[in-house]
């Protein structure tokens, strides 16, 4: 377990007091340090303190056994954790609480807090403690180029993102293009080997004072088939079928391995949401405000069963109480604190509906119904016509072989 050593320092009139203390840092490493030293500003000159208790800003000192371009504590990090809480902070300005990037990015209070110290270790952060004893992370504006700078991780991640991407579209193309070149190919082969057998006959009858032309002819060119596997032409035609649907040479691999589950990653949407509600609500709330977003088992009408909720007391730190009417309130406590509410004051939302506080959200979680395969009636129908094509071409070449 390593640890923070923090230092307080305050000046007030003629007095001057001086704190230490240790703030545990989470990492799976036991031989690492990192100290912190914590400077209180001027009352005076700081927007953020009042007169009885100034704003303590905490800035990160590494170490000399941490040197520039050694580990990187941020490549520890999930890549997915990592970059949701990245959005989570840009959202917020670079300024921000566990609570905040917990409920913004739907992530466990643990998950946020290792995140927001990776990050605040890696580019520079600091922290900011108000005069309500909130403590906030802040980062500088160009805190993701200094960490694209150090990580090598991060500047390839763009290039292997968009290899994958290319690799999965060109799979999902090769099998409708695979299907029509393959058909060409057959269909070509048999045309050139009755073509073969006419050119024999015609000869055997020149022999014998006869000729005979058929008049048709077939001009193939090998280039033809890249026409096919232009990825521009499926891009263009992608962006113009994204509202009906998939383009034909796609439609071919839908309609033999389907579409995929359209609910993926759809957990992460789930704690987003209600992570979000929570906080518009003041950080409290009840059973049946949350129950449109979870998993309700069907109960008995006569037996309250809250156990549904459970999942979210554990991800957000959340404790049942009882109100003087008996009523049972779930509280986060730390997706209480947020740092708007040092901007603009606290807001209470408490029995205010979600949609009440940002319009036009949805006022339940909902899934996508999963369809097999999304390709229409008519695309359809080509798929499987020019599959029985294919296999009638092969099956005729076969007996001419033969």
């Amino acid at each position: 377990m390593a640890s923070i050593a923090t230092c307080f320092s305050i000046t007030a009139k003629s007095h001057h007091y001086h704190y230490s203390c240790k703030l545990p840092y989470n990492n799976n490493n036991n031989n690492n340090n990192f100290q912190t030293s914590i400077h209180l500003r001027n009352p005076s000159k700081s927007r953020y303190s009042s007169v009885s208790f100034p704003v303590i800003k905490a800035s990160i000192d590494v170490p000399t056994g941490i040197k520039p371009g050694g580990r990187i504590e941020t490549d520890r990090l999930p890549t997915e954790v990592r970059k949701r809480a990245m959005e989570a902070v840009d959202s917020f300005g670079g300024r921000v609480t566990i609570g905040d990037v917990s409920s913004k990015a739907g992530l466990k209070l643990n998950e946020a807090q290792n995140a927001l110290q990776a990050l605040a270790a890696d580019t520079g952060g600091f922290l900011e403690v108000s005069d309500e004893g909130d403590v906030l992370y802040v980062f500088s504006k160009d805190y993701r180029s200094k960490l694209v700078a150090k990580s090598f991780r991060l500047k390839i991640e763009p290039l292997l993102e968009k290899s994958k991407s290319v690799a999965e579209y060109v799979i999902r193309v090769s099998f409708g293009t695979a299907l029509i070149a393959s058909i060409v190919i057959v269909y070509t082969t048999i045309i050139a080997l009755l073509s073969s057998s006419r050119s024999d006959e015609d000869n055997r009858g020149r022999r014998g004072g006869r000729s005979f032309d058929s008049g048709f002819s077939l001009n193939f060119y090998p280039t033809d088939l890249f026409w096919f596997w232009d990825p521009y032409y499926y891009r263009r035609r992608q962006r113009r079928t994204d509202d009906v649907g998939t383009n034909f040479i796609e439609s071919v691999f839908s309609f033999v391995f389907g579409d995929g589950d359209p609910n993926e990653g759809i957990e992460e949407e789930r704690w987003k949401l209600i992570g979000q509600y929570i906080t518009s609500n003041g950080g409290v709330v009840t059973a049946e405000e949350l129950a449109p977003y979870l998993d309700v088992p069907p109960t008995d009408e006569t037996m309250v069963d809250e156990s549904y909720i459970l999942p979210v007391l554990l991800r957000f730190d959340g404790r049942p109480d009882v109100d003087e009417e008996g009523n049972i309130l779930y509280r986060f406590p730390s997706l209480q604190r947020t740092a708007a509410s040092q901007r603009s004051g606290r807001k209470e939302y408490v029995g205010k509906r979600w949609a009440e506080f940002v319009g036009g959200v949805d006022k339940f979680f909902k899934e996508k119904q999963w369809q097999f395969s999304k390709t229409k009636n008519t695309e359809t129908a080509m798929v499987i016509g020019l599959g029985g094509l294919n296999l009638f071409g092969v099956i005729i070449l076969g007996t001419m072989l033969k």
